[in-house]
């Protein structure tokens, strides 16, 4: 795993300026995810070095850092029709987390374990944090007067950069320290125990994967430059609009965050999938949405934010589905499966507009 991160690199200088054969496409592409994957460990190394809350912080840095990496590499190189990316990804973000990891989870602990019980305190808050930050950055832009199309004002960009961060910091606050026993797995009588905790790794080994972390992110932002203009021309070759580039962006991103998830479902310990997944949601559009805002300053063109009615629509649907499901702190695979569907509908919908 630690030769992943100097492979890439060294990938990344022999490909460089360079127009890639399809099979270099290929060999490019199964290196950019296996960098996404190593980046991720080697900030969850750092992460448990630090400690809380900054681990929390480390990791989600280090994830959007990759999530704007790519989406900058495809922005930059796409033209006009790239201008909806950002929203593209950003969305794709909180349908996958709020529907496919929630109904995945549920499914599976359910299966597994019959009802499965969760911290309705924790779950209703960050899912509240959800809905404020994605109809802020997502909605309001389309029916605000003041700019053309779905787009924000330098002002009203401004504004939705700072209420996102501010947002997304009182969120880890609570989530780490003032409440942080609202967001503890709840064990089959109802009690929150303590998470059993890893020792913290060495100083050494977190410095290395500190040095880690920086090579694989430097290497993944560079490989996706690199790749976009073969990704695009795939897209377009198979006639599917821009905004499945933005479904797969935020798939690759999220997949490790995807399959701990999963583990942690399996073992009955639904609130920590809920942490996982509603957590990625709010770092993508708290974190996202700041570092696009900021990039715009030197991308040309427009930033389109808003989303179309059926997107909105989709996304009304996945809050009144989410809080029923949480409301109860119980749920059962029908409440996985309704997610699932709604996650597959967005799937559906993205290819066939």
């Amino acid at each position: 795993m630690s030769a992943t991160p100097v492979v890439a690199l060294v990938l990344l200088a022999l490909i460089w300026g360079r127009s890639l054969p399809p099979v270099m496409v290929l060999l490019v592409g199964v290196v950019l995810i296996a960098a996404v994957l190593v980046a991720v460990h080697h900030a969850e190394v750092v992460a448990l070095r630090v400690g809380e809350p900054l681990g929390s912080l480390i990791l989600a840095v280090a994830v959007t850092v990759i999530e704007v990496g790519l989406v900058l590499s495809l922005m930059a190189s796409g033209g006009p029709e790239a201008a909806t990316l950002a929203r593209d990804t950003v969305f794709a973000a909180v349908m996958i987390t709020l529907n496919g990891i929630v109904g995945l989870c549920l499914v599976v602990g359910a299966l597994r374990h019959g009802v499965v019980s969760f911290n309705a305190e924790g779950s209703s808050g960050s899912l509240a944090t959800v809905t404020a930050l994605a109809t802020l950055c997502l909605v309001l832009p389309t029916v605000t007067t003041s700019s053309p199309g779905s787009t924000f004002t330098g002002p009203q960009l401004a504004f939705a950069a700072i209420v996102s961060l501010a947002l997304y910091a009182v969120y880890v606050f609570v989530q780490t320290v003032r409440h942080r026993d609202y967001f503890l797995p709840v064990g089959p009588d109802g009690i929150t125990p303590e998470d059993a905790h890893e020792a913290p790794p060495t100083a050494r080994t977190a410095l290395l994967s500190l040095a880690l972390l920086v090579i694989s992110l430097v290497a993944v932002v560079g490989l996706a430059k690199s790749a976009s203009p073969a990704i695009e021309a795939g897209v377009r070759a198979a006639g599917a609009p821009l905004a499945v580039v933005g479904v797969a962006i935020a798939l690759l991103v999220l997949l490790p965050e995807t399959l701990a998830a999963l583990r942690a479902a399996a073992r009955n310990r639904l609130q920590t999938s809920f942490n996982l997944a509603m957590g990625s949601s709010l770092a993508s559009i708290g974190l996202t949405i700041p570092a696009i805002a900021v990039a715009t300053i030197w991308l040309p063109g427009p930033l389109v934010l808003g989303l179309g009615p059926t997107q909105m629509i989709l996304l009304a649907l996945s809050v009144v589905v989410g809080i029923l499901t949480v409301v109860a702190g119980r749920a059962t695979v029908l409440q996985g499966a309704v997610h699932l569907l709604i996650f597959a509908s967005f799937l559906f919908i993205a290819v066939t507009p």
